[in-house]
């Protein structure tokens, strides 16, 4: 048996393991076990350290993604700039290699919904996942960045990493929350948590051309999902991005070509939305 799991605090909730699976059915791969355990911080290179040679790869949810980038014998320049990695993959030497598919995913869930090369972002939130996302978004051509969060000081903080980091972000500004959304961006990625989903929505001006990433995934569509597709938004959900950096996943885990289709069709069917 061939092992691969998601760790962290809560981690009941999380798709992977229902993700995952339905890769491996659609891949034919038998003997494969992916499963979840409820890890925190503390007790992160503990659970690490004890497990056998039938392990090859960790998903990591939070609190974790700072935590495993000390457990790694190598970390990939990715998570090493996004400062945070939510993957672990076994090496050959038994060790760990750390990367951050978060991006990948981020990258994959939009570009196909993009008209052209966006020069302009907006991101609602300033943790982790938003540092990814800016990443993505420069990946994507992203030259100018707006950071609205409710933390100012730390809104501030992720455009000053952006504009320092190297990454193609040339010009930005941190903004008052009200309005959260304006007309002028050319992509909307909302890191913000469902419960304040609708002071975003309420904001969300009556036409807009652009692009909404809202990396919620559980009771979709979200208010801020509703209000962009109202406007004339093109809507990304959040099960998208899970998809995709799950995907990346399965193949550094199994080294076999992801059967994203079956996994966003799982993905669908546990959240009991439509295709």
């Amino acid at each position: 048996m061939l092992r691969a799991a998601v760790l962290g605090s809560p981690v009941a909730h999380s798709l992977s393991p229902a993700l995952h699976r339905a890769g491996y059915a659609a891949a034919g791969l038998r003997g494969w076990e992916y499963t979840r355990h409820e890890v925190d911080a503390a007790g992160l290179a503990g659970f690490v350290t004890a497990l056998d040679e039938s392990w090859r790869g960790l998903s990591l949810t939070m609190p974790l993604k700072e935590a495993a980038l000390a457990l790694a014998a190598d970390v990939s320049p990715v998570a090493r700039r996004a400062g945070a990695a939510n993957t672990l993959a076994r090496r050959a030497d038994r060790g760990w290699d750390a990367t951050n598919t978060d991006v990948e995913g981020a990258v994959a869930a939009l570009r196909p919904h993009l008209p052209g090369r966006p020069e302009r972002a907006l991101v609602l939130g300033a943790g982790a996942t938003a540092r990814s996302c800016v990443l993505a978004l420069a990946e994507l051509g992203v030259t100018t960045l707006t950071v609205r969060a409710r933390d100012t000081a730390k809104a501030a903080d992720l455009l000053a990493w952006a504009l320092d980091a190297g990454v193609g972000i040339r010009s930005g500004s941190v903004a008052a929350i009200d309005p959260w959304v304006t007309t002028r961006d050319d992509v909307v990625v909302s890191t913000v948590p469902p419960g304040g989903s609708s002071a975003v929505a309420a904001t969300v001006p009556g036409t807009h051309a652009g692009v909404l990433l809202d990396v919620v995934y559980a009771d979709w569509p979200t208010p801020v999902a509703r209000a962009a597709a109202a406007a004339g938004m093109t809507v990304v959900p959040g099960l998208d991005l899970l998809v995709h950096q799950a995907a990346a996943q399965f193949t550094l885990f199994t080294g076999e070509p992801a059967p994203v289709e079956a996994m966003l069709a799982a993905g669908r069917a546990a959240l009991g939305v439509a295709g």
